[in-house]
């Protein structure tokens, strides 16, 4: 792909309003934006979407970072590759860190569809021009998610997924459902509960959920394939699914009967498209989750969106959903319940460097040549 040089920005940027679930409040985002340029002078861009804190994944801002500049970057350069895929296949050698790995490869992706002069979600099989838009409603109030979901209602929002814990479930469910009977409702517990929850659980299938998202720990599979015995709510799996192989695992034992499919946390988007295919193979529904992005993640996630086996509006909302100003243009907008899908070169869209530059507190450039 010959690639000259690989730039580094980290960002920072407040949130419109903190998004909040049981392990914290997020008020600002801090992210690394990847920029990959060849011999030709095309740039393909990339996010990494690890958290300042590793309050979801074990993967910092930092620590990615440290595994970009000191270990996956130079890897590029000692093995000079031909396709996206063999960069997925070169950072095998190193474990986990599949935040850093997925901020380099899209990024990757992205110069080989403009290389080839088509839109991402075409080089890699995509099927649908409008994709579906979902929204989170993450607050502690149930007055303020009232007032969140009717608002995501009015701007044409397909589905909600309301955050729940233990102390915040039925009751929080209870008054949503009541207020919009017939709106498609998923609830994300983000590991929250345990087996001795079993009863608490089982009490949420009243409602009619899309999906329970990650009830029990978040590297669990055994004791999710007995909740999942015991609901009729399908349980979705999230943290627990980080690689192919983990994915494939959670189907065997009937751990699940959804995937959330992350870039990010996954490695990539070639170990995405492998999970998608297996699944849609299999029946097995998959959706696109968010991970409060800036606008070239989310650009990213719209393409593997348009893969078939999406078929659940996923946590790709508006660029407006968290931020005064992406960094992106055009920004992302949904019509109706719905996302256009570019159909320009690669992502489809340009970066808007005023707006980078106002967010940026850091910058490192690396030289292949």
């Amino acid at each position: 792909m010959n690639i000259s040089n690989v730039e580094l920005f980290v960002i920072k940027m407040p949130l419109k309003s903190p998004f909040v679930t049981h392990l914290g409040a997020v008020s600002e985002r801090e992210g690394i934006i990847v920029k990959v340029t060849n011999q030709d002078g095309i740039a393909g861009w990339g996010e990494g979407v690890a958290f300042s804190t590793p309050w979801y994944t074990e993967e910092t801002v930092t620590t990615s970072l440290h595994m970009l500049t000191d270990f996956l970057i130079p890897l590029l350069q000692k093995h000079p590759i031909h396709h996206p895929e063999d960069a997925s296949k070169l950072f095998q050698s190193i474990r986990r860190n599949q935040m850093a790995k997925a901020a380099i490869e899209i990024a990757l992706w992205d110069l080989y569809a403009k290389s080839l002069h088509k839109p991402l979600s075409k080089i890699i099989g995509g099927t649908q021009d409008l994709i579906a838009s979902g929204v989170v409603v993450a607050t502690n109030s149930i007055d303020e998610a009232l007032k969140q979901t009717e608002q995501y209602l009015d701007e044409g929002y397909q589905r909600i997924k309301v955050k729940i814990n233990p102390l915040q479930d039925y009751s929080f469910l209870a008054e949503i459902r009541n207020r919009f009977p017939k709106l498609p409702i998923m609830a994300d517990a983000n590991s929250a509960y345990t087996l001795k929850d079993i009863n608490q659980l089982k009490a949420l299938d009243e409602f009619g959920l899309l999906m329970i998202e990650q009830p029990l720990a978040h590297d669990d599979m055994i004791d999710h394939a007995i909740l999942q015995k015991e609901l009729t709510t399908p349980i979705c799996l999230d943290e627990s699914i980080v690689t192919f192989e983990d994915a494939r695992k959670a189907i065997e034992l009937g751990s699940c009967k959804v995937i959330n499919i992350k870039i990010g946390r996954v490695g990539g988007l070639y170990e995405a498209k492998r999970i998608h295919d297996y699944c849609y193979e299999r029946g097995i529904p998959v959706w696109c989750g968010g991970m409060i992005e800036f606008g070239i993640s989310r650009a990213h996630n719209i393409a593997l969106a348009t893969l078939p086996g999406f078929t659940i509006p996923g946590d790709i909302s508006a660029s407006s959903r968290f931020w005064q100003e992406d960094i992106i243009t055009p920004e992302v907008s949904v019509t109706n319940g719905f996302i256009h899908v570019p159909d320009d070169l690669g992502i489809g869209v340009k970066l808007n460097q005023k707006r980078l530059s106002e967010t940026l507190i850091a910058k490192k450039e690396i030289k292949f040549i």
